[in-house]
């Protein structure tokens, strides 16, 4: 989708604005480039989840939604202008706000996940068919996935070559907002009030998000300015560690576009140094996710690799929900789980502790895993969940070797030490000595009687035996079959 216009843009009254994963002011090219225009600006957004297939977005997505297009439209208030939010089939949207606004032109920045590329390429002939001028850009990503390709034309599947190529283009400027007041039109369209849209709970399960997070460009920024003073140039020593704030917790405002990949590079770049150099590898993991999405747009739910299509997944929905709901008996993949739930996000290294306990321990499918996420995260985005899962199965590009096993003890002890972590998220087992923490059925009666806790009452058995669990996991996935799991909560049977 080049941006291409379908007529001159000279002499037109209004633009209209289309917001959709770019909620922010600066460094947004559509935004900049109908302000640059002349014309009034008309900013809009259009609740349709019924486009997003089934990943339409989940339950902590929406309530970060909400806040973040509030965020908005207080911003573009402040600068004279406001957020026109309408629910429906986007493109009947825009042609009615066209035809209100007398609107020559529909600006917005690109998406590159599958069910996006599709609808906006219709949407963009058909507004060009009508005499409309639609512009696209690329607001989300370094460079777009288009014109990234391999010595052979191909896309990669691979992220070391892929990033190399990355680190040797120029990253454009970032698009800098006229100030003052905007332009916006002499009537304003009408729009519908934001809590009529349903993205908050009806219960307030998220009560803990808005303690942790401020959703909108300016808590954006508030992140990056405290990751660039505090945290970056300690990044490559602090990143594994989930009982420290290591890394920049920057994602759901990505994933949101509150701020831009864009800035955040020049920001980190500028700041130099051993731990800018590895932050921007992760951006760079980014920009490979959505990469391998626009290319292989089949593997939110398939294997990229063909050899796993017929992997002998178990199921299991007592062991599932065990997992889900932080109580596998492991203390580190339990905090994890409970921190997610809580707050909404899950730092990376649990991410991968989780995950690999699900599809090795577990044996249970990785998209069972990524659905889970896409419901519970904050920053749940599509590329990215799917390629975390994928390299945690085995089964995606750059995977992780089918024999990497997370012993989920031996991951506690090293990367929460103390156990602060799980002390926090796991508050029934707070008193039990560090050298017990992480493996509460090790202690004897009377230690865990003095703790408090009663192991199957307070706080669960291990759900399965560790040693057997990776024994028929490796068995497994090495293509030579597994007879179940060692062991399963509550005395269920192999589900398989």
């Amino acid at each position: 989708m080049d941006a291409k216009s379908s007529k001159a843009g000279a002499g037109r009254e209004s633009v209209l604005v289309w917001f959709r994963e770019d909620l922010r002011l600066q460094d947004n090219p559509a935004l900049a480039h109908a302000v640059e225009s002349g014309a009034s600006v008309v900013p809009v957004f259009v609740w349709a989840p019924q486009e997003e297939g089934e990943w339409a977005p989940g339950a902590a997505s929406r309530w970060w939604l909400h806040h973040s297009l509030a965020a908005l439209d207080g911003g573009l208030q402040a600068r004279g202008l406001r957020l026109i939010v309408r629910e429906g089939a986007s493109l009947a949207v825009l042609r009615a706000l066209v035809k209100e606004t007398g609107a020559a032109a529909v600006f917005w920045n690109r998406r590159y996940d599958p069910s996006a590329v599709a609808r906006d390429t219709g949407i963009k002939r058909a507004l060009m068919d009508e005499g409309v001028e639609v512009r696209s850009f690329n607001g989300t990503l370094l460079h777009a996935p288009t014109g990234v390709v391999n010595q052979s034309g191909g896309p990669y599947r691979v992220f070391t070559p892929f990033w190399r190529q990355l680190e040797s283009r120029p990253v454009r400027e970032e698009t800098v907002l006229a100030e003052g007041v905007l332009r916006g039109p002499d009537r304003w369209p009408e729009s519908v009030a934001l809590g009529t849209l349903g993205l908050l709970p009806d219960k307030n399960w998220a009560e803990g998000f808005a303690k942790e997070w401020e959703p909108g460009e300016r808590g954006a920024q508030a992140a990056l300015e405290h990751f660039l003073a505090a945290t970056v140039q300690k990044y490559g020593e602090g990143r594994d560690r989930p009982d420290r704030r290591g890394t920049s917790r920057l994602s759901p405002h990505l994933h949101f576009g509150e701020i831009s990949a864009v800035q955040v590079y020049h920001a980190v770049k500028a700041n130099g140094g051993p731990g800018a150099a590895r932050y921007l590898s992760e951006i760079g993991w980014r920009e490979f996710a959505q990469h391998l999405l626009f290319h292989f747009p089949r593997t939110p739910t398939e294997p990229l690799r063909d050899e796993f299509a017929r992997f002998p997944w178990r199921r299991d929905e007592v062991a599932l929900r065990c997992w889900c709901r932080g109580r596998t008996g492991y203390p580190i993949v339990d905090a994890a789980m409970r921190e997610l739930w809580q707050t909404g996000w899950m730092h990376n290294r649990a991410r991968m502790i989780v995950a690999s306990f699900l599809v090795k321990h577990l044996r249970i499918s990785w998209v069972e895993g990524a659905r889970w996420f896409w419901d519970t995260l904050v920053d749940a985005d599509l590329a990215n969940n799917t390629l975390g899962w994928q390299w945690s199965a085995g089964c995606g590009a750059d995977a992780a070797p089918y024999f990497r096993i997370f012993n989920p003890v031996l991951q506690g002890r090293k990367f929460d030490p103390d156990g602060a972590y799980v002390r926090r998220f796991v508050p029934e087992l707070a008193r039990l000595p560090v050298r017990f923490i992480h493996a509460p059925w090790e202690a004897s009666a009377s230690l865990l009687a003095a703790a408090g806790v009663r192991l199957g009452v307070d706080y669960p058995q291990p759900c399965v035996d560790h040693a057997q669990a990776r024994a028929e996991a490796l068995a497994a996935f090495a293509g030579r079959g597994a007879t179940g799991p060692a062991r399963v909560a509550n005395g269920a049977e192999d589900g398989a």
